[in-house]
């Protein structure tokens, strides 16, 4: 009986021509595998393409709740954003997708697990650390990176080395942009967008939205719940989070929501530019963020804040399965006991407008917070305050002062 490797699969050009290649090479068994993080049409027409290319088996895993509540609402919570502006799309759904991988490799008693991930990307970080987190003893095949037994460089290449193996599928060798798409985003790479003096080609790219400029010029009201952290209803009906991001995607999109041009550092150490579309995603992380407003205290969002930023950079590392990970994550989890109540806002335009936001746990007291003198708060008391607060100063600049008059 042949060894069987897994393969992460999208159906795509790389990873059909993966399944004849890890055959030929190795005589392996391949089991494809497919993870569905709601990559929504990508999915089409996969169990015949794998068949024809040679697949002993494919499974199609739906992990789309998975992926919303075990690893796009931690980062939600944690306020996770990567250098300012990356909400972490590809990178929540990387582990996500090992640990399925894993799992799918267990119950096929599999030898090995294979990605088509690239040598320069940080996705083969991602992919790799979570399965040697997982499972140490399974075997990793990198086709990209094993240049003596991987001689493809190019979609024509990998087409004729398809068709040499009698599989025609309806790929061709014209160029467009290099996307991963699941429920959270679609991200675009490649193109004119290699060259950052360059105006993305919006009207060819975006797949979600829509421009600002080209946004209905109407507002758009919306009304979201949250009980601890987790968003509830969305403009008065009960969803799971899923069915929440989905209907954010669509009002989002439709507004110009959440588009970014971003160049960011890769792991690898260069630096690369993306456009990434997550209008729902936007959405959601600015209600959650002007909920937390009103409930935690000084302190505490500004720690959160400040692991927010580790979180992200975790996440985007590709160490989720780690203790680091785990431990801030706790500390998230503790802040989020409160974080209950409901937001509104208007979309328009590009725009996430605040409209109201109200919380039973809310911090905010408007007799305090007022110009009017209220019975919580003497004035007279700001002095003596004000003193201690500046007593560093005070103390330094007599110092200095002491010092010069030496001198002089």
């Amino acid at each position: 009986m042949k060894e069987k490797v897994v393969l992460a699969y999208s159906g795509g050009l790389d990873t059909t021509a993966l399944i004849p290649w890890l055959k030929e090479t190795f005589n392996y068994d391949v089991v494809c595998c497919c993870i569905n993080c709601g990559q929504g049409n990508e999915l089409d027409g996969l169990e015949e393409r794998a068949r024809l290319s040679g697949a002993a088996k494919l499974y199609i895993e739906d992990i789309v709740d998975e992926f919303c509540d075990e690893f796009i609402m931690p980062c939600v919570q944690a306020g996770a954003v990567y250098e300012h502006k990356y909400l972490l799309g590809t990178s929540m759904a990387r582990p996500a997708i090992a640990r399925r991988l894993v799992e799918i490799a267990r119950k096929e008693n599999a030898v090995a697990i294979c990605h088509g991930a690239t040598g320069k990307g940080n996705d083969q970080i991602r992919f790799e650390l979570g399965i040697t987190a997982l499972a140490p003893d399974i075997k990793i095949i990198a086709p990209w990176r094993m240049t003596d037994v991987w001689t493809m460089q190019s979609r024509d290449d990998e087409i004729a080395f398809c068709k040499a193996h009698g599989i025609n599928l309806p790929f061709d060798a014209s160029h467009s942009y290099s996307r991963d798409r699941n429920l959270w985003h679609i991200s675009h790479e490649g193109l004119e967008l290699e060259d950052p003096s360059q105006a993305p080609n919006y009207d060819d790219m975006l797949v979600l939205s829509v421009t600002p400029q080209k946004a209905p010029d109407k507002v758009t009201d919306v009304t979201m719940t949250f009980e601890a952290g987790i968003p509830k209803t969305l403009n008065g009906k009960a969803m799971k989070v899923s069915e929440i991001i989905t209907e954010l995607n669509r009002l989002g999109g439709e507004n110009g929501i959440g588009i970014i041009d971003i160049v960011e550092n890769r792991v690898v150490g260069m630096k690369s530019r993306g456009v990434y579309e997550t209008p729902g995603g936007t959405i959601l992380m600015e209600a959650h963020d002007q909920l937390e407003e009103l409930i935690l205290d000084r302190d505490t969002l500004e720690t959160k804040k400040k692991l927010g930023s580790q979180f992200a950079q975790i996440v985007y590392e590709g160490k989720w399965f780690t203790p680091l990970r785990e431990a801030i994550q706790a500390f998230v989890e503790s802040t989020q006991k409160y974080v209950t109540g409901e937001v509104k806002f208007k979309l328009y335009k590009g725009n996430i407008i605040k409209a109201g936001t109200t919380s039973p746990y809310s911090l905010y007291n408007e007799s305090l917070a007022s110009f009017t003198t209220g019975d919580m708060y003497d004035h007279h008391d700001a002095s003596g305050f004000i003193t201690l607060f500046g007593l560093p100063l005070r103390v330094r600049a007599m110092k200095l002062r002491e010092v010069k008059s030496k001198e002089n």
